[in-house]
């Protein structure tokens, strides 16, 4: 019988004491198509996110979390709601400590 299974990529991360001023890229692109994501700012400075490397998109305060269920406002709910395997994510903000990771889950098929 087929079954749904939840995956997670492979985490990444930057050094937040390598921010350029710029921004530098956190994930050079993701392995699936993620219906979540975490961005988890565990620096001493808060990050903007962006997902073109141009605009602004997502603020992260420093030492929190921002999740995205992209499934979760599906409509209709036949439909699946993911952030397109390949997207690139990217992060600025002024050089701290600590880093700044993403996490991902997909689904599989099994």
């Amino acid at each position: 019988m087929s079954q749904n299974r939840i995956s997670a990529i492979e985490k990444y991360y930057i050094d937040s004491s390598t921010f350029t001023g710029g921004f530098d890229v956190l994930c050079p692109g993701l392995d699936e198509a993620c219906f979540l994501i975490r961005i988890i700012n565990a620096s001493n400075r808060a990050v903007s996110i962006s997902y073109d490397g141009i605009l602004y998109h997502d603020y992260v305060p420093a030492g929190e979390t921002l999740q995205l269920s992209f499934q979760a406002n599906n409509r209709p709910k036949s439909h699946v709601n993911q952030l397109a395997k390949g997207t690139k994510v990217y992060v600025t903000g002024a050089a701290g400590t600590g880093n700044v990771y993403l996490a991902g889950y997909y689904s599989t098929i099994g």
